[in-house]
Parts: C-alpha cells; sequence; structure tokens
C-alpha cells in the first residue's frame, strides 16, 4: 500500500461502517492518533467517545486509546460525522520562496528545515495554514508528509518533516525513548547566568489558564521529571546567549527552566519580563529569542550521526550586533 497524507485524501465516506487492514506503513500508530488522522474535522472527543464505547473494534475486539496497531490488524471504523472543513488559505509567494530557500537536508525520507519565525508548524486556533500544510502545497506530488516532531510558533530553527511512514516511526520512538536525537538551542536570557550552573533538574507540571486556550506551564513537584543542560556561549551587559540542551521533551521546557533559574528569556511573554521584553522592542527584538540551532539523529540502518545546523534568522543577529 502507498503512503498518502490523510490531508491530501478526502474524507472517507462516514454514512457506513469501514473495515480497513492496517499495513507495514500503517503499523506502529497508536489508535487514537490513527482516528484522528484518517477522521478529519471530526471532534478529539467523539473519537475517544466512540474507542470508549467500542464502536471501534481491532480484529473484532474493544480495544483502549492507547494501543497500537499492528500489521495486519482488521480495523473496523463505525460511522461517523464529518465536519465540512473551509478550504485551505493560499501561501504568499515570499512564504514559498522563504521555504525553499530553508531546506537544511533532504533525502527520500526526511525534511529539515530552518523553520522562520511567527509560522506555526500547524493550521488551526485561528491559523489557516502552518508550516506542514503549506509544504503539501508546494509539493502536491508528495504522497507523505507529516511533522515528526513541534517547534512554538515564536521559535525558529531546525525541524523535522517525515516523507515516509517508516522515517516517522523511526524518528518518533527515538524522541520518545530520549535516546538518537539530540537537539541543541540557542537563546538569550535576561540578566548573568552563572557559567557553573549548567543542569536544570525540576519537574514540570503542564495546566490551563483560566480562558483554557493557552498552555501553562511551572515547575511543580507532582510534574514530570524535566532536565536541561545550558552553557553560557557569550556574556553581555544585562543578558547572556545560552546553549540549552532539553534532555526531556516537555512542552515549554528550556523557558519554564530558565525563567525557574531567575533568567527568563529575552522577549518571552508568557513567562518573561515585560519591561525588559518593552526595552528590547525598542532595539528592534519583537519576539522570543529561541533557536533551535542543531539537531542529531540516526537515519534508518545508519550507524552515524547526522547533524543538522541552522544559522540564526536575521532579526536574532541584528539584536546580538546590538547588544554588543
Amino acid at each position: 500500500m502507498s503512503e498518502q497524507s490523510p490531508s491530501l485524501v478526502p474524507p472517507p465516506s462516514t454514512q457506513q461502517v469501514q473495515w480497513l487492514t492496517i499495513s507495514d506503513e500503517q503499523a506502529g500508530q497508536r489508535i487514537d492518533n490513527f482516528l484522528m488522522a484518517r477522521l478529519k474535522g471530526v471532534p478529539k472527543a467523539r473519537v475517544y467517545n466512540i474507542l470508549r464505547k467500542g464502536e471501534v473494534r481491532v480484529n473484532k475486539g474493544r480495544i483502549k486509546p492507547d494501543y497500537r496497531l499492528q500489521p495486519g490488524d482488521l480495523l473496523r471504523i463505525p460511522p461517523v460525522r464529518v465536519a465540512q472543513r473551509p478550504a485551505p488559505g493560499k501561501p504568499s509567494n515570499q512564504l514559498i520562496r522563504t521555504l525553499e530557500n530553508s531546506v537544511l537536508f533532504e533525502n527520500d525520507g526526511l525534511l529539515v528545515i530552518n523553520k522562520p519565525p511567527g509560522l506555526a508548524v500547524h493550521g488551526g486556533s485561528g491559523v489557516s495554514l502552518g508550516l506542514i500544510e503549506v509544504l503539501r502545497l508546494m509539493r502536491p506530488e508528495a504522497r507523505y508528509l507529516e511533522l515528526v516532531h513541534r517547534l512554538d510558533r515564536g521559535t525558529s530553527g531546525c525541524i523535522m518533516v517525515a516523507k515516509k511512514r517508516s522515517y516517522l516511526r523511526h524518528l518518533q520512538a527515538a524522541l520518545r525513548h530520549k535516546r538518537g536525537v539530540r537537539k541543541v538551542y540557542q537563546a538569550l536570557v535576561l540578566g548573568q547566568w552563572p557559567a557553573e550552573r549548567q543542569r536544570i533538574d525540576a519537574p514540570l507540571l503542564k495546566l490551563e489558564s483560566n480562558n483554557g486556550k493557552e498552555r501553562i506551564v511551572k515547575v511543580h513537584p507532582e510534574g514530570k521529571p524535566s532536565l536541561t543542560e545550558f552553557r553560557v556561549l557569550q556574556a553581555y551587559t544585562d543578558y547572556t546567549l545560552m546553549e540549552a540542551r532539553p534532555l526531556t521533551g516537555r512542552t515549554h521546557q528550556i523557558r519554564v527552566h530558565a525563567q525557574y533559574a531567575g533568567h527568563s528569556l529575552a522577549g518571552d511573554e508568557r513567562y518573561g519580563d515585560d519591561q525588559a521584553n518593552e526595552r528590547l522592542r525598542k532595539l528592534g527584538m519583537r519576539r522570543l529569542f529561541l533557536h533551535a540551532a542543531e539537531l542529531g539523529f540516526y537515519l534508518p540502518d545508519e550507524s552515524e550521526l547526522t547533524v543538522v545546523r541552522a544559522p540564526l534568522s536575521e532579526d536574532l543577529t541584528a539584536a546580538l550586533a546590538l547588544l554588543r
């Protein structure tokens, strides 16, 4: 069976039961993630509801949402009403040119892009087009394009996009088991970071703000174990340029660990210092200073580490020049 990106395939008929046999390429996915990708437009709560009620069956048996599909599994999907989605917007020619010039690495199974700041990785929550949707429009011949991991909208730098399901499974397994993928960021923090403070080991708990639309993360004893390594790259009068290596993959990990250390990231509107951010805006720095500078990973069936680096974007380079 050929690999296809769900968003490029018309939604399946939802007025009758569907029977699917899971291929080798589809295997390994959690059943809940598989259903949400296939049933575009169906609310997440509805997907979990049909799983909980046993309307979804694998090999004629009930399964839990965290079940991982196996090759040859016979999957039953009940009739589900799919909402009509509006046609996606059209990316500007400038954005297309920017992304065409932002490819850092490509082979038959993987793309690594130097994501521009301000571009969400996917559409939703008021964003009609994200990075993955634009790439699919730019490459209509591509049978499969899926994000391997994510970056916050304001963060620039290296992001992996799988061109094959096998690469997606391989790299996400490496990320999940904390081996085989090295992430290195550059961040500008407020104040003078002490060179001897090289590790922040503090559990992080993810909460929702009062309006329920924003994720807030804080250090909390009931949170998940979280570890970040920091190294001073350059000290300025009121700031420090840092290298940050998250050894766990928690939401907003670098930002919250830096805040916890007493040195919030420059331009961080959620966890930072409003007065300092205002001073930086007057210098022309109008966003979070966080850049995914390097990715190291092992490709399938290769024993040598592949390392991809992304240069700092022009706005961050200009900000550092002013600080000097």
